[in-house]
């Protein structure tokens, strides 16, 4: 299941480790021992300085070959909310806090466009930003990134043809979006009336700052601790003026992106091939996150067989360097017992799969309405089945809750240990049994089809009969989860759905937000299940606003305790993703952002750089 990014219409995948097409491949340059770990948040509440990282001495040089079985859902950096979607961008464009390369802090981020840290005022409403001198775009002739750009991305985040799926988290917190973003929605959907609105309209919480044309200011409508964190999020990245000449995420749009980062883009053929190249305006002494090392990038998406990718990453092959598959299930305990030198498993940091109760679904009386009968079906399934079928648990380690451990504010806790003679007694009580349940799910994923398959085993043990809804993956998303008409309309009772954090550490928001606030739903939240609770929605609100780390952890964990006991979900598995390289690619390490390498600063043996 690709998690992310995340809301509105991008999640592609469907289980763990079994939507290869959409699964990213990377791995460290140690062993095949598992490293669950290594991805944690330190918990620092400040972003963290690079160290050095001894991967061998690194050559310059070369084509990288990338195999991949999918495209991103946009080129656009402003736009992109999808996994596949951060990694296609990231070659190409920088952001003011990015996520270095650098073993055990792949989530801390550290100032990429930025100079330092932000600067907060001593209120917590007003942050400073300043960018470094010398990061030019690739315009002719090369044009200096200015906080300018930096106010012309974040006002495109929410432009009226294809705004970011993350607007949730952060429309509501900075001064004046809401209202902004209410007029942008009324804009025709023309580059001409985009650019207008956009270079016209004044957003008063994004502004530069009038003493220095380098520093952007975010003016904030209350304290948030998580927004520093935030900043990471490559929808704050600038945007070059020349891209107002086309309509954001469009197709036109991404055959003239402009670049600000180490590679630029020489082609791209949507569905099948994007290569890369050097980017002439690119200034080394500038960027402590990209190192560059390879001279051209191609990445092929026509690879949907991960079978065949691995084996020829495993032969050595030329043209094969990387997958942006991860390894299939099935392989993993082979390579692992083989100690295979090319194969690091590494957590995601997410949520995925987990099951999803349809809490609007007029079938069997409204049964799933019922927090009595999510309850019961709670306790019915067993989540060590499901996680056999995910390649067990040191591939898939349980999770029993909302939270990852790496996110602030987890506790742990576990509301529904199995148990099928008390969850039949409980659907008797509740008024529901000898139910009939559709699961939607996506045959093309094995994972997918499995686990539909152990749902319907642990569920008839109960007395529930439950027939399966298969859906094409052009239609898993758009024509159910993300329509809420079809969950209304009963066309799918449960399904699988993935979650991972749009940021790292302060992000508990990016779980409870798209996925438990009731008041945003589907296409502008991926609450699929239209679950809704007054009392969790007021704790969302509280930890919004908690002025320290501490409260708003406190606040989180409550709020992960009461969507337990309401049952909104039935979490499954925080995966490990088995990544895999060919031999004489060095320096590869997971990205959880991205969930695979990061291209830019990979490097390749002296006498394999053909391709």
């Amino acid at each position: 299941m690709q998690t992310r990014s995340r809301r509105v219409g991008v999640l592609a995948g469907a289980a763990a480790l079994a939507m290869v097409a959409t699964a990213c491949g990377g791995s460290s340059s140690g062993g095949g021992t598992p490293n669950p770990s290594s991805s944690s948040s330190t918990g620092s509440t400040g972003f963290q300085k690079l160290s050095p990282n001894d991967q061998g001495t690194p050559v310059s040089g070369g084509t990288l070959n990338v195999l991949s079985s999918s495209d991103t859902d946009y080129l656009d950096p402003n736009v992109t909310y999808y996994s596949l979607g951060y990694a296609y961008v990231r070659p190409y464009n920088r952001s003011l806090y990015g996520y270095p390369n650098v073993e055990g802090q792949q989530t801390e981020a550290v100032p990429d466009l930025a100079t330092a840290d932000p600067e907060a005022s001593s209120d917590g409403l007003t942050y400073k930003v300043t960018l470094k001198d010398g990061v030019k775009w690739n315009t002719s002739p090369a044009r200096q990134v200015t906080a300018a750009d930096v106010v012309r991305g974040v006002k495109t985040s929410c432009n009226p043809a294809q705004p970011f799926g993350g607007l949730p988290d952060f429309d509501f917190l900075i001064k004046g979006m809401t209202k902004f973003c209410k007029g942008f929605a009324n804009v025709k959907t023309n580059a001409k009336d985009i650019a207008d609105y956009t270079e016209n309209t004044d957003l008063p919480g994004v502004a530069v700052d009038p003493s220095n044309p380098q520093t952007v200011v975010f003016t904030l409508t209350q304290p948030a601790s998580f927004f520093p964190a935030m900043l990471a999020l490559p929808t704050f990245s600038p945007r070059a003026k020349e891209m107002l000449d086309y309509v954001p995420a469009s197709t036109q749009a991404a055959q003239h992106t402009i670049a600000d980062g180490p590679y630029q883009v020489e082609s791209y053929q949507p569905t099948k091939q994007i290569t890369y190249t050097r980017n002439p305006a690119w200034d080394a002494s500038t960027d402590d996150v990209h190192k560059a090392y390879v001279d051209k990038i191609v990445v092929t998406m026509t690879n949907t067989d991960p079978e065949v990718s691995l084996k020829q990453l495993q032969a050595d092959t030329p043209t094969a360097d990387l997958m942006m598959n991860g390894v299939p299930a099935a392989d993993i305990p082979g390579l692992l017992s083989s100690n295979d030198p090319n194969l690091t498993v590494q957590s995601e940091i997410a949520s995925n799969p987990y099951v999803l109760y349809n809490n609007e679904s007029p079938n069997n009386n409204k049964a799933l309405k019922k927090v009595e009968v999510r309850q019961a079906l709670s306790t019915a399934l067993n989540r060590n089945h499901l996680i056999q079928v995910a390649a067990g648990p040191k591939i898939s380690p349980p999770l029993t809750h909302v939270l990852p451990d790496a996110i602030h504010g987890s506790t742990p806790i576990d509301l529904y240990p199995n148990d099928p003679a008390k969850a039949k007694q409980m659907l008797a009580d509740a008024g529901a049994s000898n139910m009939k349940l559709k699961f939607l799910f996506r045959p093309s994923s094995p994972t997918s089809k499995k686990m539909f398959q152990v749902v319907q085993q642990d569920l008839s043990d109960v007395g529930i009969k439950v027939t399966g809804v298969p859906a094409q993956d052009a239609d898993f998303y758009t024509k159910y989860l993300q329509n809420p008409d079809s969950a209304r309309a009963g066309q799918w009772d449960l399904s699988l759905a993935g979650w991972g954090p749009d940021w790292y550490g302060d992000a508990a928001l990016s779980f409870f937000g798209p996925l438990f606030d009731g008041r945003v739903l589907p296409p502008t939240s991926s609450n699929f299940g239209l679950f809704n609770d007054d009392a969790v929605n007021t704790l969302i609100d509280q930890a919004k606003a908690a002025k320290s780390l501490s409260e708003a952890n406190d606040l989180w964990a409550q709020a992960d305790r009461k969507v337990m006991e309401d049952a909104a979900f039935f979490p499954i598995t925080n995966p490990n993703e088995g990544q895999y390289h060919a031999s004489f690619v060095h320096n590869t390490i997971y990205s959880p952002v991205t969930q695979c390498y990061d291209f830019t600063n990979v490097w390749i043996d002296k006498d394999k750089q053909g391709g």
